[in-house]
């Protein structure tokens, strides 16, 4: 199984780096994971919408190059579907089993996500309502996916 995660700007924090790293290497037992980032397109601080959109729409583009057609993508938006650990565990198991292998995460910038990545996303997945920071999405979302397999395993980690 492969799994990626696009994501829109750099890693700067050490101790963020240092979890990711930390899990994707308990992933490698799994499945082959990796992260890859896009840039994110500079802006002011103050924008007007036409000028949000142009910005969401430009790393839109950058995603979109990133995603092959046979993958099966998640989208992180606030507004997509909550779901309990042990729920996206069996969406992750099932997906490999019904011939799913190539799995992507896509996390937006600071405006979010395109209108064009969340309708090929084929489905959207929210960790809540709060607003966290994208590096700290990442690391989030990364312990996340070690432990849906993790669960599928049977593991006492997710206790």
């Amino acid at each position: 199984m492969n799994i990626k995660l696009v994501v829109v700007g750099k890693l700067k924090e050490k101790y963020f780096k240092a979890g990711i790293d930390e899990y994707s290497k308990r992933l490698s037992r799994f499945c082959k994971f990796r992260i890859i980032e896009v840039p994110d397109e500079k802006a002011p601080e103050s924008l007007s919408e036409s000028e949000m959109q142009d910005v969401m729409d430009k790393e839109g583009t950058r995603i979109l190059d990133k995603i092959a057609d046979k993958e099966y993508v998640y989208a992180l938006a606030i507004l997509g579907k909550e779901r309990a650990s042990e729920e996206f565990a069996k969406e992750i198991d099932k997906l490999a089993t019904y011939g799913h292998s190539d799995i992507t995460f896509v996390i937006g910038g600071s405006l979010g996500l395109a209108p064009k990545v969340l309708k090929r996303a084929d489905t959207q997945i929210s960790f809540g309502r709060f607003t966290l920071p994208h590096q700290l999405m990442r690391l989030v979302l990364t312990e996340q996916i070690y432990r849906a397999f993790m669960i599928n395993e049977g593991s006492p980690y997710h206790k």
